[in-house]
C-alpha cells in the first residue's frame, strides 16, 4: 500500500477529513476537486482530502497525483489490485486524521453542499455521533437516477428496515459523517459495499447517536456505475437474516406448524367422521410437521439471543479500546 502526503506539519490534524474511494474515476476527479475546494471554502476549518485508490486500471491514480501537485490538502492511498469499497473505506478510515470524517462519492451523486450541512449538525449537536444523508426520508429527493437502480435500493432499503428497526430511511448510501472516536471504536471486516450495513449494524450495538438528514441524490453524468444487483440484493438478505434470524426461522417455523396444524384439523375431521384408518402416514406426518415447526422457532429464538450477546461484545471491544488509547498516552 503506497501513501502520498502533501500535507504540511501545520495540517497535520485537520478538522474535517473528506474520504473518497476511487475507482476508475478518472473522469470524475478533477471536477470533484474543484468542486469540494469550492464548496469547502466557506469552512472556517481546516480540511483535507483523502483519496482511497482501489486498484483503478485507468488513468485515476495519475490524475490523482497530478491534483495532489496543485493542492496541498490532498493526500492519496493507493493499492495496485481493486479489493472492492469495503476496502477503500477501511484503509480510508484507518489514514483519516479529522476529528469529523465524511464519505462521499468520486462521481458528485450527492453535492458538496451535503457536506457542510454534515459539518453544521456536528457543530450544533454535540450528542450526534453519526450523521446519515438520505434521499428516502422526508425532505430528501432523487433526480435523474436510472429507474431500476432507484426501484432496486428503494425496495432494498424497505427490507432492511426490518433487519435495523432504528427509525432511519437509507441504509446503503456513502454519504454520512462520522466523529473519529467512533470509526476507533468498530472493528470492521467488509471488503464490499455491504460495509455500510456492517457499520450500521456495530453503531446501532454501541449506542451511538444518528441523525439521518435529507438530501438530494443526482445520477452520474460520467463514467460507469459500480452498481451489481445479484451481489447487492445477496448482501442484503444475508444480511437481514444475520441481524433478525427471527425473520427467517420465524417464517419457516410458522409454516411448518401451520401445515402441521392443518393436518392436525383434517385428521380430527375424519375421527369425528368415522372414516380415520389411523395406519394412513397422514398422522406421522402431521406430528413430524408440529414438531418441525417448533424446533425451528426455537432455533430463531436461540438465533435471537445470540444477535442481543453478540452487541454486548461490541460493547466490551468498545471499552477495550478506549482503555488501551488511555493507557497509551503519555503520563501527564
Amino acid at each position: 500500500m503506497k501513501k502520498y502526503d502533501n500535507l504540511t506539519e501545520t495540517h497535520k490534524s485537520p478538522y474535517l477529513t473528506v474520504l473518497c474511494p476511487l475507482y476508475n474515476e478518472e473522469d470524475n476527479l478533477s471536477d470533484l476537486v474543484d468542486s469540494i475546494k469550492v464548496g469547502l471554502g466557506k469552512l472556517d476549518k481546516s480540511y483535507e482530502l483523502l483519496l482511497v485508490n482501489d486498484g483503478s486500471t485507468d488513468n485515476t491514480l495519475d490524475v490523482a497525483k497530478g491534483l495532489a501537485l496543485s493542492e496541498s490538502n490532498i493526500r492519496i492511498v493507493s493499492y495496485s489490485t481493486n479489493k472492492g469499497r469495503g476496502k477503500a473505506l477501511r484503509t480510508g478510515f484507518e489514514n483519516a486524521r479529522g476529528d469529523i470524517v465524511v464519505s462521499i462519492d468520486a462521481d458528485l451523486t450527492y453535492d458538496v453542499s451535503h457536506i457542510l450541512r454534515i459539518v453544521e449538525i456536528f457543530e450544533n449537536e454535540e450528542a450526534t455521533d453519526v450523521v446519515i444523508g438520505s434521499p428516502y426520508m422526508r425532505g430528501g429527493q432523487t433526480i435523474d437516477v436510472p429507474f431500476f437502480r432507484l426501484l432496486i435500493s428503494k425496495i432494498g432499503n424497505i427490507i432492511l428496515r426490518f433487519a435495523i428497526n432504528h427509525g432511519l430511511r437509507t441504509f446503503t448510501g456513502i454519504l454520512r459523517g462520522y466523529r473519529k472516536y467512533v470509526l476507533d471504536s468498530l472493528d470492521l471486516n467488509s471488503d464490499g459495499k455491504e460495509i455500510h450495513l456492517e457499520i450500521l449494524s456495530k453503531i446501532i450495538a454501541l449506542g451511538y447517536n444518528i441523525r439521518e438528514m435529507p438530501s438530494t441524490l443526482r445520477g452520474r453524468k460520467t463514467g460507469h456505475s459500480k452498481f451489481k444487483f445479484r451481489l447487492t440484493a445477496f448482501s442484503h438478505l444475508v444480511f437481514t437474516f444475520f441481524e433478525r434470524p427471527i425473520l427467517l426461522f420465524g417464517i419457516a417455523g410458522l409454516i411448518f406448524l401451520l401445515i402441521g396444524l392443518c393436518g392436525g384439523g383434517y385428521i380430527i375431521f375424519l375421527w369425528a367422521s368415522g372414516n380415520l384408518n389411523p395406519e394412513r402416514p397422514l398422522m406421522n406426518l402431521t406430528v413430524l410437521l408440529i414438531l418441525t415447526g417448533i424446533q425451528i422457532l426455537f432455533f430463531g429464538f436461540l438465533a435471537t439471543q445470540l444477535v442481543i450477546l453478540r452487541s454486548e461484545i461490541y460493547r466490551i471491544q468498545k471499552e477495550n479500546q478506549f482503555i488501551l488509547k488511555n493507557l497509551k498516552k503519555p503520563n501527564q
